[in-house]
């Protein structure tokens, strides 16, 4: 089977652009909310063997979002839009996140994992030194929809062993505020001062959280979040506020948030919205389709690597 670099998510961004840490902000003054330093919308895009998407950040401009890469999220009910799916491809230098709603997603690996990602389920597969992978539709017809995080490692473990997770939906930690918001823990620790719930997966070095909101008309919720931290909402139903802004966050919309001060969510016609946060690795970022790593000579190594079927010796 021939294996091609383009069915790899993002392969078409220009190739080897540099990405250089920004420096920490600093600011004399304690705020009281963290505030919206950019909210931008979702873009129509196309990846893996034509599967239709909405590319909510990637590419250029990546490194404000650090220690995140991607935010890709795929829905359809016409077939013609998913069936294609993504054929074999590799990756080296940093971890993916599927999180399925709905539909069926098919796994398979050089490691020889199989895994089936269902709605409600999390596939979290560490890449680090070399993966090669297919995610195939499980399906002909019906609803395909969910969204693929891309984590970025630290260069002290970009050439560490892959692994794979495949975390089925009855083992998805999920809660009720006293606000009446459904919250699904997918990473991290959940806190909003009242309750605390540990998510199915926990990260040492970027020490990510990944919550998915389901937010009724009138509900509001307050969730810590680590000091240091980047943290960007996006809406994917509905609308939300944010206390301390005037800005109104709407459907297929990211809000990109400072990295200290309170956080309160709040929407009054009812929301679905994923909250990511991520303590930043500030380390150089040089990308090439499916491989991330710090210099262009790492890179150039993958892309021999690959080429001579040692990306995942």
């Amino acid at each position: 089977m021939r294996i091609s670099l383009s069915n790899s998510p993002a392969y078409h961004d220009t190739p080897y652009h540099l990405i250089r840490p920004p420096d920490k902000e600093c600011s004399p003054f304690m705020t009281q909310f963290r505030k919206v330093l950019s909210i931008q919308a979702g873009q129509p895009a196309s990846d893996g063997a034509g599967v239709k998407l909405t590319r909510v950040f990637g590419g250029r401009g990546v490194e404000q979002f650090d220690p995140f890469l991607m935010l890709d999220e795929f829905g359809s009910d016409v077939p013609d839009d998913y069936i294609a799916g993504f054929p074999p491809h590799p990756h080296r230098g940093f971890e993916t996140v599927t999180y399925m709603l709905e539909g069926r997603m098919r796994h398979e690996d050089h490691m020889g994992n199989v895994g089936l990602l269902q709605g409600g389920g999390v596939q979290w597969m560490t890449a680090a030194r070399g993966i090669i992978h297919s995610e195939m539709p499980e399906q002909e017809e019906g609803t395909m929809r969910g969204f693929q995080l891309w984590l970025n490692l630290p260069g002290k473990n970009k050439l560490s062993d892959a692994s794979y997770q495949d975390i089925q939906p009855e083992n998805v930690p999920h809660l009720t505020t006293e606000t009446g918001v459904r919250v699904v823990v997918l990473a991290g620790h959940f806190d909003d001062g009242q309750v605390r719930q540990a998510g199915a997966v926990q990260r040492p070095d970027t020490e990510p959280l990944y919550f998915d909101f389901n937010m009724p008309a009138g509900s509001r919720i307050s969730p810590l979040l680590p000091e240091g931290h980047l943290a960007l909402l996006y809406v994917y139903e509905g609308s939300i506020e944010l206390e301390g802004s005037e800005h109104l966050v709407g459907k297929r919309h990211l809000a990109r948030l400072s990295d200290a001060g309170d956080l309160q969510i709040s929407s009054a016609q009812g929301a679905r919205v994923l909250l990511i946060a991520g303590k930043p690795l500030r380390e150089p970022i040089v990308q090439y389709g499916p491989f991330v790593m710090n210099t262009r000579e790492e890179i150039d190594q993958a892309l021999r690597d690959f080429r001579e079927d040692r990306l995942t010796a």
